[in-house]
């Protein structure tokens, strides 16, 4: 059907309520417009559902959420025998609190049981919750980073992972053999609904708290100055409590962004990636003199910091930069305490390589996965009872430590680098001159993302475009260096300079990734969950004997001769 006589087929629902009505009226009269929001459907993503918040079929409303959520019980109820659980949780976007009671009516009228938090709660204390209470799924309605515009609707399995092949795919088919949004069943049952909180909460904050690796070294170091910002997001629910619980005493709470909010009225996007989310953390942090800044997400699965350099300036550090102090203090405490040789840590493909030197430096594996923290899920079930995960992440600034929460968890990270910073002024270091260090002893690794946005249909078929065109036309040389290797995902295979092929053991993913001789990576891929084309480069050199910030000079201007060579 086009665009029109889909929203005709909705105008004409029964299930269909007035204000609904009147917005597919007025979408009527507007051509262009009605084609953004009906042409298509919401697509599962590197992270589920999500969208625009409106009517239609290609954005986040009720009926959507109602369709994804009839579609997942109808598949539930195909894996599954005897009772089904399944919980909820939400974050402070706008409709958030709406669409996880819609999820709930949903569940509950196809006679499945759905425990729901009562109350607003980070995303990886859902994925905690799943396998706590042995539900056989889960949904949490989140946008994580997005702007204010935009709401989504992840997917949970068994593990307390997000949906991977096969089950993916399949629940998207069951949701496509719905015809009508009147085949969704609304009719909530409250028998089937059970409220959680508190008991959560505790069990959640007490397997934190295990996770501890320097007892010690924390109580000496109990008066950390530690920033926290929640960004007007869940982080303040979960986070300055987890930090309290394992004995730091000296929190300070950005007061004006504490309060949940789905406009997020002190940021222009609610992104700890972005300077300007982080910039009253900043002030904050400058008046007091702090030790650590930390600052989470809408949802509390992403984290960033800052940290004073050198200089004495607070710098923010990027995902890779945190990702690896993390895995290093991880695997020096595990190492005291004797590493086994089975143990492992994850990360993606498009992840800084410093991380796989220090795990190899340890003697630890280091195994990559496809973008999306769903990929290092499921690397974590296929090596359960064989292999120990002891962490990783990805360069999007989440990161996971340990086994019991299958996706990325800002609460746990901000525990642990908060300990990680205790460790090292144990050791008479900042933050900043222990990864200094690192470099000194790895290589000084760099690396930038360029992410271009292509809106619409339109923006559609253009990054197919962009993709197409490097696939059929790579680069012989990026940076003055030789392309030695081009590896293609969605082909399943790597070409070396010779011309030879071999098969790569990943599932099929649009991403295509240039490898020079001088260590140089370049990952290409469309967002899975935002309309954007990303550019990942990764850069390399010895620690210049000038210091961090000459080095960091000469890579920065590698890169940008990077993005000349690509034309970017």
């Amino acid at each position: 059907m086009n665009a029109k006589d889909r929203a005709y087929q909705w105008l004409n629902a029964s299930n269909i309520d007035e204000e609904s009505k009147s917005q597919i009226q007025t979408l009527l009269a507007s051509p262009d417009d009605l084609a953004e929001s009906f042409q298509i459907d919401l697509e599962f993503g590197t992270g589920g559902l999500r969208g625009l918040m409106g009517i239609g079929t290609n954005r986040m409303n009720k009926y959507t959420v109602g369709m994804a959520t009839q579609g997942f019980s109808n598949y539930l109820k195909q894996q599954f025998d005897g009772k089904i659980t399944v919980a909820i949780a939400y974050d402070s976007r706008n409709n958030s609190r709406l669409f996880a009671e819609t999820c709930a009516d949903v569940f509950s009228a196809n006679g499945i049981k759905v425990f729901l938090f009562q109350e607003l709660r980070p995303t990886p204390e859902l994925s905690f919750a799943i396998r706590h209470l042995g539900c056989q799924g889960g949904v949490v309605l989140t946008a994580s980073h997005n702007p204010k515009e935009y709401n989504g609707y992840k997917a949970y399995w068994s593990d307390g992972g997000q949906l991977v092949p096969p089950h993916d795919k399949n629940v998207i088919s069951e949701v496509k053999k719905i015809k009508s949004i009147d085949e969704i069943n609304f009719e909530s049952n409250p028998d089937f609904i059970e409220p959680i909180g508190e008991a959560i909460d505790n069990a959640y904050l007490n397997m934190i708290t295990s996770l501890s690796l320097s007892t010690e070294i924390r109580k000496s170091n109990c008066d950390l100055k530690i920033v926290f910002s929640s960004i007007h997001g869940t982080g303040i629910t979960m986070v300055p409590v987890a930090l309290e619980k394992i004995g730091f005493t000296d929190i300070h709470i950005v007061k004006d962004q504490e309060t949940p909010d789905g406009n997020f009225p002190t940021v222009v996007y609610p992104n700890p990636e972005e300077k300007e989310a982080m910039s009253m953390a900043l002030i904050e942090a400058e008046k007091i003199d702090a030790d650590l800044v930390l600052a989470t997400d809408p949802d509390a699965d992403r984290v960033g910091i800052a940290v004073k350099n050198t200089k004495g300036e607070f710098q923010l550090l990027n995902g890779n930069q945190t990702g690896s102090l993390l895995v290093y203090y991880l695997l020096e405490k595990w190492n005291e305490k004797g590493l086994k040789g089975d143990e492992y840590i994850g990360k993606t493909i498009v992840t800084t390589e410093l991380i796989r030197d220090i795990a190899i430096s340890f003697k630890t594996n280091c195994y990559d996965t496809l973008t999306g923290f769903k990929w290092i899920a499921a690397l974590i079930r296929e090596k359960e009872g064989k292999e120990v995960f002891i962490g990783g992440g990805e360069e999007s600034y989440g990161y996971m430590i340990g086994e019991q929460v299958r996706d990325k968890d800002a609460v746990a990270s901000s525990v642990m680098i908060a300990e990680m910073a205790a460790w090292a002024k144990s050791q008479n270091l900042t933050v900043f001159e222990l990864l200094i260090k690192i470099y000194r002893q790895y290589g000084f690794y760099y690396e930038e993302l360029k992410s271009i946005t292509k809106k619409g249909l339109k923006g559609v078929a253009e990054i197919k475009e962009m993709m197409d065109n490097f696939r059929k036309n790579p680069p012989s040389h990026l940076a003055n260096s030789k392309v030695c290797q081009i590896i293609d995902y969605l082909e399943g295979h790597k070409i070396d300079l010779e011309g030879k092929k071999e098969v790569i053991r990943f599932p099929k993913s649009n991403v295509l990734q240039y490898l020079t001789e001088d260590g140089t990576k370049v990952s290409i891929r469309p967002s899975g969950t935002e309309p954007k084309i990303k550019f990942y480069f990764s850069v390399m050199s010895e620690l210049d004997e000038e210091g961090y910030f000459k080095t960091e000079d000469k890579l920065k201007e590698k890169i940008h001769n990077l993005l000349n060579d690509l034309n970017l």
